[in-house]
């Protein structure tokens, strides 16, 4: 592999879904639009690492996709205003108009994306595919189907929007409400993406811009401020997740200096203007109790644990019950969180699930008989998502093992 590969990765982690974006809301056509982002990828995997990797990777890669539009659409002879329109993209910036000053082309597409014309499925799968640029093949991994299934989906939705006229923009009023909470739920899954241990981390920085966006978008609704106040909070201690070889640390080993101070106290700020207990509300509150926090011992957990029952009310869901456990373990101890955890996993939702294992053994470990708890720990480990949620427990496992001596 040449040194210009890894640089046209770099570039199209940011440039692919402006350049689809920014695309799209000049021709309209979804499907030109990403042949055209891929054709100037494939270009700079061929060019650069003869020529040079340019002063302006994605401008270079904007441009050279806008010029095979402009091909494209004067071989098919198209109406001359989109012609025009190519002709003037030099760059990623939007269009002035009223209420473009805080709307992007992502944010558009966003929208567009979200429209309840499309079903909630295909809503998050075409907005990972193109907001996002995540490959079709991860895409059908996440949903559990085959990439020729996913591509067919894709297919339809994309035609769908077409045939049904949906217009590429944030729309306004009542529409912009009824919305909303399919924008916030792929923003949120989009930030999880990135957020997780063997996630791209860029993608986690694109849902707080965009988060940002939509609240700036409808500053008197609760629930985007509440949404971008935890991303803020969550992505503060991205740096302190690792030790210096790379393995991931549980929020107990990781140095609290290392957070970013910044972030927590903007998250907080805005936080406090939120009346309203919504679902993203009652997170960012559990997630702003542990990052104010000077120790997890001087954590608020009753707090939390109010929290997990307030979500755990509104929204029956088998993780919440598992965290609701785990918090209810800290703040009345280790038998209240067992108890709880054995109801959560009484019908079945969580066989199989490595961080309810791992939540049963921190539990016990807490209720003293790290010998049991060393053993849930490597049953947690055999069932791990990602090597490095592996390794993490693997080595709490060996840490009790030590205590169980």
């Amino acid at each position: 592999m040449t040194a210009a590969h890894p640089a046209v990765a770099e570039a199209a982690l940011d440039a692919y879904p402006r350049i689809v974006a920014a695309l799209i809301r000049v021709t309209g056509d979804w499907t030109l639009a990403e042949d055209c982002a891929q054709d100037a990828l494939a270009a700079a995997v061929e060019r650069w690492p003869a020529d040079g990797v340019p002063g302006n990777p994605g401008g270079w890669l904007m441009t050279t996709a806008r010029n095979r539009a402009v091909d494209v659409l004067r071989r098919a002879t198209v109406e001359q205003r989109k012609l025009r329109e190519l002709a003037m993209l030099t760059d990623f910036s939007p269009p002035a108009a009223a209420q473009e000053d805080v709307v992007d082309d992502r944010l558009r597409l966003v929208f567009t994306c979200c429209h309840p014309a499309l079903a909630p499925e295909a809503q998050v799968a075409l907005t990972l595919r193109t907001v996002c640029g995540v490959p079709t093949a991860d895409v059908a991994r996440l949903f559990r189907v085959s990439e020729a299934t996913m591509t067919r989906r894709l297919t339809r939705a994309k035609t769908k929007i077409a045939q049904a006229r949906i217009p590429y923009r944030v729309p306004r009023g009542a529409a912009l409400a009824e919305r909303l909470p399919g924008v916030l739920a792929v923003l949120y899954l989009l930030f999880t993406r990135g957020y997780d241990p063997g996630g791209e981390p860029a993608f986690a920085d694109e849902a707080v811009r965009l988060a940002r966006l939509v609240h700036e978008l409808m500053p008197a609704e609760p629930e985007p401020a509440a949404l971008l106040a935890l991303f803020l909070l969550h992505h503060s201690r991205r740096a302190a997740r690792r030790d210096a070889d790379g393995r991931l640390l549980s929020l107990d080993r990781q140095d609290r200096g290392r957070w970013d101070r910044d972030a927590v106290a903007e998250a907080v700020a805005i936080l406090d203007r939120v009346r309203a207990d919504g679902p993203y509300a009652l997170q960012a509150r559990i997630a702003a109790c542990h990052a104010t926090a000077a120790s997890v011992e001087s954590t608020d957990w009753v707090r939390i644990a109010a929290c997990y029952d307030a979500l755990a009310q509104d929204e029956p869901d088998p993780v919440i019950e598992l965290n609701r456990a785990v918090a209810h373990g800290y703040a009345y101890g280790p038998a209240a969180g067992l108890a709880l955890l054995a109801r959560a996993r009484a019908d079945g939702a969580l066989d199989g699930d490595p961080y309810a294992v791992a939540a049963e053994a921190e539990l016990t470990a807490r209720g003293g008989d790290p010998g049991r708890a060393a053993a849930l720990f490597r049953e947690a480990a055999a069932l791990a998502h990602s090597e490095p949620e592996r390794l993490a427990l693997l080595e709490r496992a060996i840490e009790l093992s030590q205590e169980d001596r």
